[in-house]
């Protein structure tokens, strides 16, 4: 092995900083000292990036901290498994990774189902691994266009009192969407495929009627859909479409007197083979490390 390469001492490196072990190079050999269970999980993760660069493959330091992160562990899954889980995506960053276990559960459940429901706390990758996926799906030539969809439902304000016409008014609730998509993809291509007819940001209430066929879409902010919307979006997926429905059933404005599709449908969907939800929570939210003592200290104050 070449232990004097550049590149595969900077990834001795993460995986020394990564375990709190120490990793010397003496010749032709990698001196390891630290606590035997760390020991071994280094010595697997090293084979297993030696193997990997040997491929041809290209490897960053936040790379290996985030496998190592998957489960510290002898039973880590391989290097290559942990990055087959990583999402190809047009932009300048190459890939996005999934960083929970849960992300990776989520990841893996959307490659294989065709309905996937992602329930939990706002900042902890739903929507955006989701759209990480649409956009990978389409590169492949999965399928032939993405839809990404929201409720236009209201948080305090009124649609009604907000400046301009319908599409003005509506525009800030897709916002985000945008947003993520522009991380993923250059804002021309972005653009080119709205152009186009393959690349579809609307309001949900814009489905109604269709039948969408041979797509990837997405439902965000589905805890505030009714009953009546959930069961109308889902009855629009068409052959060879796949969908992934997302929400936060701790934060929904609807109206008291109504039911929210995104709970409604976690029991009734619950037993039926091919569609998948998958939980998060406090531990999954990859925004500031403060945002998880919020979702907790909400959680605790709730159940007072």
């Amino acid at each position: 092995m070449d232990y004097l390469n550049a590149s595969f001492s900077q990834s001795l490196k993460a995986v020394e900083d990564s375990l709190g072990i120490e990793i010397s190079v003496r010749g032709n050999k990698i001196i390891l000292e630290g606590q035997d269970e760390k020991i071994n999980i280094a010595k697997k993760m090293i084979l297993d990036i030696y193997d990997y660069k040997k491929e041809g493959n290209a490897l960053k330091a936040d790379d290996i901290k985030n496998a190592i992160k998957y489960g510290a562990s002898e039973k880590t899954p391989a290097l290559k498994d942990i990055f087959d889980n990583y999402i190809h995506v047009p932009s300048k960053n190459r890939y996005i990774a999934p960083k929970t276990e849960t992300q990776w559960k989520y990841v893996e459940a959307i490659k294989t189902h065709d309905i996937v429901i992602g329930i939990g706390p706002a900042g902890t990758g739903k929507t955006y691994l989701a759209m990480a996926m649409a956009v990978n799906a389409y590169m492949k030539k999965q399928v032939s266009r993405i839809i990404l969809a929201r409720p236009a439902v209201e948080a305090g304000e009124k649609l009604g009192f907000l400046p301009g016409d319908m599409y003005e008014k509506i525009n800030p609730y897709l916002r985000p969407m945008y947003d993520a998509l522009f991380d993923m993809m250059d804002s021309a291509k972005v653009s080119m495929l709205i152009e186009k007819g393959l690349l579809e940001i609307a309001p949900l209430a814009f489905m109604r009627g269709r039948t969408l066929k041979d797509a990837f879409v997405i439902l965000d902010e589905a805890q505030n859909t009714t009953a009546e919307q959930m069961k109308m979006y889902l009855t629009r997926l068409g052959i060879d479409s796949k969908t992934v429905i997302t929400g936060d059933i701790t934060q929904i404005d609807l109206p008291a007197d109504k039911t929210s599709g995104l709970v409604e449908i976690e029991r009734i969907l619950k037993d039926i083979e091919g569609i998948k939800t998958v939980y998060f929570s406090e531990k999954d939210v990859v925004r500031h490390k403060l945002v998880q003592e919020i979702i907790k200290a909400y959680e605790k104050h709730e159940k007072r």
